[in-house]
Formats: structure tokens, sequence, C-alpha cells
């Protein structure tokens, strides 16, 4: 788990007088699942934003996989094998779960009707076996927005995981989700994730999922890494205790 699948380098953005990113150097290693960690406004998301083709850097590179990818439209992204999910999901709330991962499969395949994936069995079939992967094959029939917050969040990667990523940006993937599933949820995404081989980065506020699931930990302050390495070491240091976990667990 030595190779960087990928690095970021030297990327500035401003926003007015605000860094959201302030120089970041970063390699992600094949494998791994890395969480970022840190104060609101950090720069956190503007990562994953700059990473996926949502935000231009001002400055900075990031390649993937050896390649270039700085400055790249979202959807040339994903076909180079990034995806991401988002802290909102990003549902097609009039549709069924399983109408909304065979859009996501049919866009993959590149094509992008609104009316194929549902009529084409090869679709609906792989829908359901994504679903089946993430416990949700109960819910298939309903409609997005019957589902709770959790449902939501597993319904959101599962649709992200159809695309068939190498890599995988989560933006808190815990957020809005109800104390008791937490750890469930995250348990199924991390077991789909390592059985399909997926690199994973997620943004995560919940310093005992970060601590279970983690195998580094990215402590990002005012658009700077501040801290990085193992979460038993990260998670000690005086500072961070201070400044980020301090200011989580009393959030």
């Amino acid at each position: 788990m030595s190779e960087p699948l990928l690095s970021a380098r030297g990327l500035r953005l401003a926003f007015g007088g605000v860094r959201a990113a302030d120089g970041i150097d970063l390699d992600v290693l094949r494998g791994e699942f890395l969480a970022i960690i840190g104060p609101n406004g950090a720069g956190k998301t503007t990562f994953i934003n700059m990473t996926t083709g949502y935000l231009r850097p001002q400055a900075g590179t990031i390649t993937y996989e050896g390649q270039p990818i700085t400055g790249l439209q979202p959807r040339a992204i994903v076909r180079r094998g990034v995806a991401r999910s988002f802290q909102l999901p990003q549902l097609f709330t009039e549709h069924t779960v399983e109408e909304n991962v065979a859009l996501a499969l049919a866009a993959r395949d590149g094509v992008w009707s609104p009316l194929a994936p549902l009529l084409r069995p090869r679709w609906r079939d792989e829908a359901r076996e994504t679903l089946e992967r993430f416990g949700l094959t109960a819910l298939a029939d309903a409609r997005a927005d019957a589902l709770n917050e959790g449902a939501r969040k597993l319904a959101d990667i599962a649709m992200a995981v159809a695309l068939k990523p190498r890599l995988l940006l989560m933006d808190e993937p815990t957020s809005g989700v109800a104390a008791s599933e937490k750890m469930g949820i995250v348990e199924t995404l991390v077991r789909v994730l390592r059985e399909a081989k997926v690199t994973a980065v997620f943004v995560e506020h919940d310093m005992d999922v970060v601590e279970r699931f983690a195998d580094r930990v990215a402590v990002w302050s005012q658009g700077r890494i501040a801290a990085l390495g193992p979460p038993a070491e990260v998670l000690a240091d005086p500072v961070v205790q201070r400044e980020v976990i301090g200011i989580e667990r009393h959030a």
C-alpha cells in the first residue's frame, strides 16, 4: 500500500481573501482508506471539488495513475476511474432506488437518456446486484424521497460505486445519519469498497469512525495539511486534540 494512486502538488485556490487551498501536497496511496478531518471552512470539500473537476485550482497539479487530471471536466475524470459522493445525496427523488442505480450504470456506459436505463434489463439486473452488495435489496422499489438519511447515503454511494471507480471520494458519508446507524453504514461501505479494491478518501467529523476505519488521517487547517499519519498517532497529537477533535466533539 505504498504506490500513490493520486498525487496533489502545490494546490492553491482562494475565494476573495479566504485561502481554501494554500499549497496542498498529498499522495493518496493505492488501496488505502484516507480520512480528512478539520474544522468547518478548512478547505476539505474544496480539495474534493478540485480533485473531481468541480473546481479548478489557481496553481498546482493533480495526477491520477501518473496522468494529469488538473482542470478536466467531472465527466472526463469519472471516465478515468475517479468517482465521488456528496454531503447531500444526489438522488433522483422521483425514481426508485433501483432506477437511480440503473441511471448511474447507463451514464457509465455513455447513455444519458432518462428513460433507456429504465427499460433495458441488463442495467436493471446489474443495479439489483449492486444494491444487494450494499444491503439495499429490500428498498429497491422504494422511491428515493421516501428513504431515511442512512439509506439515502448508501444509495448515493451505491450510484458512485456503480461507475466502477478505482478511487472514490466521499464528502461526509455519515453526516445527518442517526448515531445508532453510523457504524453499520460505514462497515457496509468499507466491506463493499475493500471487496471491489476501491481506494477511498472520506471527509469525516466523527472521530470514532475515523479511528476505527481509516488507514491514515490528514488534518486540514486553513487550507493546509497540518498533520498526516496513522489515526492513533494523529488523533493523539495535542494540537489536533485541541483545535480539531475538541471542536468536533462539542459541535
